[in-house]
């Protein structure tokens, strides 16, 4: 017999969905009052790259959601009666200066809207986020200052979109979630909280005082953590961090346990013979190396598809080269790191900026890369700056203080942050698959120029290992700095070779 009771008990309880608006009016009505994602997020009881998830078009469930649609039709509300009393006060004075006209901005400048970085346009160009007529321009670029007005089509992000000899692969935009909106005059957040600083003192009181139990607890939640980091860092910037962008096959795993067709241009090599007789070798270490390498050209849009010989260095992606002839593998390591196959293959936009600029007139050590196609987006070098001067910030002090909890805290953030930003289960928030190679193969690009270094002031470079491990013979105190500094190395060994 059927229960109609628990029927009736499942019909009263159920409820629809509150209805929520577009991904991009979330943003907008956040943004008009000023409000950051982190003030939000602390009302609603989530994490900022929550709210950043729900502003790219995932939505919120359950009791958070009705708090969400509440926040939203409040801000609404109150955004629409602010513009009817800014309406009001207006016709109030256009009735006093009906009989004075004003003059038009001389037609043939751009005029300065007073921003040293914003201009008015005399014409409208080309937004270079989504292609519709924009009045103004951001740092020489054509673009909406306004989230709302700019357009829904895939960005292009330079002043001159590279030559397309085929479309870009076609998806629904729904499926892409990548345009990159400014934020214009949003006003300037407070500087950064020290939000290492509290996650340490917290843990450290959670397992009273037990320094191992509140390392390893650190160490747990060091990806969320990290990306709350990234979130407070990036408060007032120009642009926001775009989360889940579509990307192209290259990028894309080739089996579930396989890999992409990116290489990273990682060096394993060693010096084929040393000179007759007895050396002593020392092995430094290099410190920091993927926390240095946060500071490389990222690329800030959807990656778009362009082929020929030319680099824009506007841009940043990946690129499908041949890349040049390597004749001083007797003593320096090849910058393509250690490769078998012949032919062309996909590298990062770090590795073809070392071959082009050490085939160039300063260095001239081989010729330069073939460049055959290219997936590329406008790119900016500073985009992870704040996230890793804050991270830097924290493990020097930690070092000064020997402070080994927030030392190894620190040291989990930035290696994890770059090892689960491609498409990670660990890491959901950010899908960023050719950021985790550039980030990569910068850190390798930074090993090759501490070895040409070593080699240019004297010292015979014998190995070069990874991102962080170089071997030398000589005095290389007087090249180097010791010390446990991003900018400075340490010794990892010290062992001899050879009959004297």
């Amino acid at each position: 017999m059927t229960d109609f009771g628990a029927i009736d008990a499942l019909l009263a309880g159920a409820k629809k969905e509150v209805p929520l608006p577009s991904a991009e009016e979330r943003r907008t009505l956040r943004e008009e009052l000023n409000l950051s994602r982190a003030q939000l997020a602390q009302a609603l009881g989530v994490s900022p790259s929550t709210v950043g998830g729900w502003e790219s078009g995932r939505d919120p469930s359950g009791e958070v959601r009705e708090k969400y649609a509440y926040f939203l039709e409040g801000a609404r509300g109150k955004l629409a009666a602010e513009a009817a009393e800014v309406t009001s006060a207006e016709g109030s004075a256009a009735s006093e200066s009906d009989s004075q006209g004003d003059a038009p901005a001389d037609a043939g400048q751009a005029e300065d809207s007073g921003d040293d970085d914003v201009a008015v346009l005399a014409a409208p160009q080309p937004c270079v986020l989504c292609g519709e007529p924009a009045r103004h321009q951001v740092a020489g670029f054509p673009q909406h200052l306004d989230p709302a007005e700019c357009g829904s089509a895939a960005p292009v992000t330079a002043a001159e979109p590279a030559e397309k000899t085929e479309p870009a692969q076609s998806q629904p935009q729904s499926e892409r979630g990548v345009r990159v909106v400014p934020v214009g005059r949003r006003l300037q957040a407070a500087d950064t909280p020290d939000l290492i600083g509290t996650a340490v003192a917290s843990a450290l009181a959670e397992h009273s005082g037990d320094v191992e139990s509140a390392t390893e607890a650190l160490i747990k939640r060091a990806i969320p953590d990290a990306m709350a980091l990234l979130d407070h860092s990036r408060m007032g910037g120009r642009y926001d961090v775009v989360a889940h962008p579509w990307m192209p096959d290259v990028l894309r795993k080739q089996s579930s346990r396989g890999a992409d067709q990116i290489w990273e241009a990682r060096p394993k090599w060693s010096r084929s013979e040393l000179p007759a007789g007895k050396h002593e070798i020392t092995a430094l270490d290099i410190n920091g190396a993927y926390l240095s390498a946060l500071k490389t050209h990222l690329p800030l849009g959807q990656l778009e598809h362009s082929t020929g010989n030319h680099h824009d260095r506007r841009r940043a992606g990946i690129h499908l080269i041949t890349p040049p002839d390597w004749e001083h593998d007797a003593y320096l390591p090849n910058p393509i790191g250690s490769r078998d196959e012949p032919g062309p293959l996909w590298v990062t936009e770090s590795t073809l900026r070392l071959l082009l600029r050490i085939s160039g007139p300063k260095y001239g050590l081989c010729d330069p890369p073939e460049i055959h196609e290219s997936w590329t987006s406008g790119a900016t070098e500073g985009l992870l700056e704040k996230f890793r001067i804050a991270l830097k910030d924290a493990r020097d002090r930690a070092i000064a203080d020997n402070d080994d909890v927030t030392l190894e805290y620190v040291k989990a953030m930035y290696s994890k942050f770059v090892s689960t930003m491609g498409e990670s289960n660990y890491n959901r928030e950010l899908y960023r698959t050719d950021w985790m190679h550039l980030i990569r193969s910068q850190a390798f690009a930074n090993l090759w120029w501490k070895a040409h270094r070593a080699y240019d002031e004297g010292l015979m470079v014998v190995r070069a290992m990874g991102t962080d491990e170089l071997h030398v013979i000589g005095d290389w105190r007087a090249v180097f700095a010791e010390g446990r500094g991003v900018t400075e190395v340490k010794v990892k060994d010290v062992y001899t070779v050879g009959t004297g």
